[in-house]
């Protein structure tokens, strides 16, 4: 089990198990960890998440006619990450 400072318990991400184990650090620094239980090798917290309100901001700007690249070096995020969300938005609008 790994505790924080802050007495937050972390679980595995797969099994929701709390046997797990410090696995050393990624190549960017980030801590890993091991599973005991089901034998999986994570990074314990991830870093990086956009808020709602973000991913909107960046969409918007793509719709003004920029290019993905353009809009990608503008606020600093990757072209996949960018395509992921304007192909969910895409399916979401033909659903509905």
């Amino acid at each position: 089990m790994i505790q924080t400072t802050n007495t937050q318990t972390h679980i595995c991400h797969d099994c929701k198990s709390a046997n797990i184990v410090k696995n050393g650090k990624d190549q960017a620094g980030r801590q890993r960890y091991k599973c005991k239980d089901c034998g999986t090798t994570k990074i314990l917290v991830y870093k990086r998440k956009y808020s709602e309100e973000k991913k909107e901001e960046i969409l918007r700007a793509y719709q003004e006619r920029s290019s993905i690249r353009g809009v990608c070096r503008t606020f600093g995020i990757a072209k996949q990450t960018l395509s992921n969300w304007i192909k969910k938005k895409q399916s979401h609008y033909q659903i509905t």
